[in-house]
């Protein structure tokens, strides 16, 4: 039995792509056998029929967001894209291969390329002086900030996420679930991580996060390991949910986002888990919660912002766990994982608006509606401001005041 993502497009016969509303389409593909496709399924991760997305609503707004410049990079296709920012340049590509470089205030185009694949990886990466893309078939690929082909590598299967370049490395996580270690200079493989996988996963671009040489990854079966970046070596695992449940759908249990690290403890949500966090250096367990989610989380201070599967935006104390605020009026609207950006809390949906909480209590203090359809992924901190890229291949820097 095949079973596809809400796209219709999938690592192998067994992944499925998250989403709030999942479990009914799930079983239908389970009872029919059937595929679901672009045509079927509509752009929003949500299900016609099961659960109807929330109604905006008006309200006083506080603040403002204001478009400090838009541009056009290309239809992301199936797939979320998100650009890398440098300190000289912005770094963005469509599904179909097109790679540019922008100018950081203007959003002028200072040179595109074809980079002959499609392009499959969660983001665009980039550091020390290179810009990293990858494909469905596994193919990485680097060049230079002046566009120049540097090498090309090839992983085992189509290429979910890349990491910055860090220490002379660059981190690819693949479909099958292997994390490769290559060599910046010239792409060849250092070290491999691998481990089992269940019978079926949730489709992700999951990423890896690197602090002080340890990168920090999750994994399908609620798993959270800590590996080095020079050798690979695993320093540590740890259990963030068990799965439950008597079918392999029920027992779905994967971490589908990126680990958030401060310099205390590392914390993961599994998507029809929980969230849970370990302390740093030995991965002890310190409190765990049951809140499931597949978008990620972001810390800031005291607190761990996150977006739970059925479209809550949460507050929670990151010393226990325990909400500090929660915004329910976003239910099944697919909405990104929260980014924190001075006294706001920021988040996208599915018909592309991007909502501005109040940081301190969640309460809505500004709205905008951009072009280019859904918003899927968080957006990035940026000169102050934000920086959002629409499925549609819309890219916006903003600001919010």
């Amino acid at each position: 039995m095949i079973f596809a993502g809400i796209t219709g497009r999938f690592f192998s016969g067994q992944a499925l792509r998250p989403g709030s509303g999942l479990t009914l389409l799930l079983a239908l593909l389970v009872l029919s056998g059937c595929a679901s496709t672009d045509e079927s399924i509509p752009d929003w991760a949500g299900v016609k029929g099961d659960v109807e997305p929330a109604k905006l609503t008006e309200f006083a707004e506080t603040a403002k967001f204001e478009v400090r410049w838009h541009t056009s990079v290309g239809n992301a296709a199936a797939d979320l894209l998100q650009p890398a920012v440098t300190k000289d340049a912005i770094y963005s590509s469509s599904g179909n291969g097109n790679l540019m470089r922008l100018d950081r205030d203007t959003g002028r185009q200072v040179w595109r390329i074809q980079v002959g694949i499609d392009v499959s990886s969660g983001a665009v990466a980039s550091g020390e002086g290179l810009v990293l893309v990858g494909g469905e078939k596994g193919d990485v690929l680097a060049y230079d900030e002046q566009a120049k082909l540097r090498w090309k590598s090839r992983v085992s299967s189509e290429v979910s996420s890349i990491s910055r370049v860090v220490d002379g490395m660059v981190l690819v996580r693949s479909g099958d679930g292997r994390i490769s270690g290559l060599d910046a200079s010239d792409g060849k493989r250092v070290w491999v991580y691998e481990r089992s996988t269940p019978a079926l996963v949730v489709r992700s671009h999951a990423g890896i996060v690197i602090q002080r040489g340890v990168a920090y990854a999750g994994f399908a079966g609620g798993r959270l390991a800590a590996i080095s970046v020079k050798d690979g070596e695993v320093l540590w695992e740890a259990m963030v949910s068990q799965p439950r449940g008597n079918t392999e759908l029920e027992r779905i249990s994967d971490v589908t986002s990126d680990p958030v690290v401060d310099d205390q403890q590392v914390c993961a949500i599994a998507f029809q888990g929980r969230i849970a966090c370990f302390d740093i250096s030995q991965g002890s367990p310190l409190w765990n919660r049951d809140i499931s989610g597949d978008k990620g989380m972001m810390v800031l201070r005291r607190y761990f912002y996150l977006t739970d599967t059925n479209g809550n935006v949460l507050a929670l104390d990151k010393l226990s766990g325990s909400t500090a605020w929660k915004n329910g009026q976003f239910l099944s609207r697919s909405v990104t994982a929260p980014y924190v950006l001075e006294n706001f809390v920021v988040v996208g949906d599915f018909e592309g608006y991007l909502h501005g909480l109040n940081r301190e209590d969640g309460n809505l203090a500004s709205r905008i509606k951009l072009d280019g359809g859904a918003i899927t992924d968080a957006p990035i901190e940026m000169d102050g401001g934000l920086l959002v890229q629409t499925r549609g291949g819309e890219l916006y820097s903003l600001s919010l005041h």
